[in-house]
């Protein structure tokens, strides 16, 4: 293992450096890993580094071939570091540290195991989609902005409109909303200020007592179903592999404000027949979503952190809906023969469990879905083993690489993926499924 790269970690004033005597580790539920070469590719262009504070990393002696746990590095203090990484990349094993009784709760975002090597970072991930709507090389941030403003000038009286550009666009750099403004690819519809989910790891919307500050502020007005239409019919209409899609991380849960849903979808439609309208949600009320089929909505994505009752519920926390009702609301889509996608959270050595591998296998045999859109669960890793009490969890994981090639193999008609597809890949997969 004398080949891995090099342990990173950070001095703890916002710089990081490498420790030649020590090679990286990941970690994969309660277990340390040395992650195969496979499993390693250069840290992905637009990629974030960060410190862990209160967490002191682990890395791995080539030489007395152990595990160990670095507190300082030549008389300095030192803290874990760990990559978030670019849109379209896969975790494969989470950064491995031990972490102080009295650390603060990280930031709400997936902390990927990251080394130095030949001159350049390391991570272990893996690319799952060839889509390029997010990366990085397609922001222009000039002329991002100055479509924004054009944007804002087109629309002053459309409050949706002004909180995408405002907020979304040039407060947070969201990367639906900066090709909205460029009239490409996806655009977002947040509708919903509310939510019938507790969900621990909610990203915009935290309470106090969790010490974690939410991603972004949640929109605070219903929008009418006229602020819809009016950008989201020419986005239908122009725009290249157009997508508009209700259910955004600015918001709570759509389905909550079902008619406005169902009513712009229904003038959307009359206006024009062009590119998908789907619904981001978390399928909690499988009878308004049944409205919006009928209404004309093309495809759903509905989110779950396990394919298992117990682990759901302790993460979603649902309010006034059952696990039963998320399943209803996939297998109606299926009846319709609709596009259905599952936003699902990949978590190293608990998505590739057994166990959960095999509750996954059942759910697709029951609803019949058309991808796993393998999206990065955005939580302090400790948080979420507590919040679900993994903490005596057995190690019978194979892999997050293992587990694509899995469910490729046993369900050769599902993707694996991580946007939202255009009209051209739904038609192609509905006909040949």
């Amino acid at each position: 293992m004398s080949n891995l790269p090099y342990l990173v970690v950070s001095d703890g004033k916002g710089n990081t450096f490498e420790v030649p005597e020590l090679r990286m580790v990941g970690a994969a539920l309660n277990k340390y890993m040395l992650p195969g070469s496979d499993e390693l590719i250069p840290l992905p262009v637009g990629s974030d580094l960060f410190e862990l504070p209160g967490c002191k990393p682990v890395g791995y002696n080539p030489e007395t071939r152990e595990f160990v746990l670095l507190e300082e590095y030549h008389g300095q203090t030192v803290s874990a570091a760990a990559a978030f990484m670019a849109p379209a990349y896969m975790q494969l094993y989470r950064g491995a540290y031990v972490k102080a009784y009295n650390a603060p709760t990280l930031p709400l975002y997936a902390y990927t195991a990251v080394g130095w090597k030949n001159g350049e970072f390391y991570v272990t991930g893996k690319r799952v989609d060839n889509d390029t709507r997010q990366d990085l090389h397609n922001f222009d941030i000039k002329l991002i902005e100055e479509n924004a403003l054009n944007m804002a000038r087109k629309y002053p009286k459309n409050r949706l409109v002004q909180h995408l550009i405002e907020n979304c666009v040039l407060r947070y750099g969201c990367p639906a909303a900066r090709n909205m403004v460029m009239e490409r690819w996806e655009s977002p519809i947040p509708t919903s200020p509310s939510c019938n989910a507790n969900c621990v790891g909610c990203i915009s919307r935290q309470p106090e007592s969790t010490g974690v500050c939410s991603s972004q502020d949640r929109l605070n007005f219903i929008p009418t179903v006229d602020e819809i239409v009016e950008y989201t019919v020419p986005h239908l209409e122009n725009a290249e592999r157009a997508v508009v899609s209700f259910g955004q991380g600015c918001e709570g849960e759509p389905l909550m404000n079902g008619l406005l849903l169902e009513e712009s979808i229904r003038e959307m439609r009359k206006r024009t027949k062009n590119g998908v309208i789907n619904l981001n949600s978390n399928g909690s009320k499988p009878d308004v979503v049944k409205k919006l089929f009928d209404a004309g909505l093309d495809s759903i994505r509905i989110s779950l952190n396990s394919a298992q009752k117990r682990y759901y519920d302790a993460y979603f926390n649902p309010i006034n809906y059952r696990f039963e009702d998320v399943i209803e609301s996939l297998k109606i889509t299926r009846h319709y023969k609709k596009w259905s996608s599952l936003n699902y959270f990949i978590f190293p050595g608990f998505t590739d469990h057994k166990a959960e591998i095999a509750q996954l296998e059942y759910l697709i045999q029951k609803t019949k879905i058309n991808l796993i859109q393998a999206r990065n669960l955005n939580m302090d890793p400790e948080w979420y083993i507590d919040s679900l009490k993994l903490g005596d969890f057995s190690n019978d994981f194979i892999g997050l690489s293992n587990w694509v090639n899995h469910i490729k193999t046993k369900f050769p008609g599902i993707r694996i993926g991580y946007f939202n597809p255009h009209r051209e890949i739904i038609r192609e997969s509905l006909i040949h499924n």
